[in-house]
């Protein structure tokens, strides 16, 4: 995803760190200033900040607040970021609930199992989560039925930007990989960061009830971000 930095005349931005995104010839970079925390991809915008997180706790609330109430809830997250969406999820289930989260670079897990993850509430350490090292799709495929809701937040929506391959994930194929993947009446929340009449059209084709829900980065401010949220039939 794609935010913008707060004022840059403030103190300037320190690199702390860099983590290699695997296959891809390139790196994420983490940034800290005055006890704020930024990441970006190399020679290109910023993707994630602890300020503006809004849209990424929206990803979560809606989807797990329909399915809190199920037996064993089962949730697979596709992307971690800065823990944000596994924190809105893990405090919208129950005690009984499973998140799984899948997240391709090592290193971005590492930040958030250290000082950056205070900001989220560390939901890492939370016994109801479990991380994947990996890809995402290849989760996807492994079985039928599985999950009561999908929460994807990879990239930059339906246009990435960061990793050709995630493009698959919004395709015709990706998205029926994500529907077999869901049990009756599950749900598919994907992150973008603006609108796109004809991916939410690809979504209804595929069986999808899909609503687009429009929500800003950080307290009603900045960027206004998109959420499909689609529901599968019973």
């Amino acid at each position: 995803m794609t935010t913008n930095h707060k004022d840059d005349t403030q103190t300037p931005w320190e690199l702390i760190d860099t983590a290699p995104i695997p296959g891809q010839g390139t790196e994420l970079q983490l940034f800290q200033r005055e006890g704020e925390f930024s990441i970006s991809i190399l020679n290109g915008g910023v993707l994630m900040s602890t300020w503006a997180h809004q849209s990424e706790d929206a990803l979560a609330e809606l989807p797990c607040g329909k399915i809190v109430n199920r037996h064993q809830p089962r949730v697979l997250i596709g992307g971690l970021g800065m823990g944000f969406t596994l924190a809105a999820a893990l405090k919208n289930l129950g005690p009984d609930a499973e998140v799984v989260v899948a997240e391709l670079v090592p290193g971005l897990i590492e930040w958030n199992r250290g000082s950056l993850g205070t900001f989220a509430g560390h939901p890492l350490q939370d016994p109801r989560t479990q991380v994947r090292v990996g890809d995402v799709a290849k989760v996807l495929r492994e079985q039928r039925q599985a999950y009561d809701a999908i929460l994807l937040d990879v990239d930059n929506g339906p246009h990435a930007i960061t990793r050709k391959k995630n493009n698959w994930l919004y395709t015709t194929d990706g998205l029926t990989e994500a529907y077999r993947a869901l049990r009756p009446e599950g749900i598919l929340a994907i992150w973008s960061a603006g609108p796109d009449r004809e991916f939410m059209q690809r979504l209804q084709k595929i069986g999808f009830k899909v609503k687009q829900v429009r929500v800003r980065e950080h307290q009603n401010k900045g960027d206004l971000h998109a959420i499909w949220f689609a529901e599968r039939e019973a």
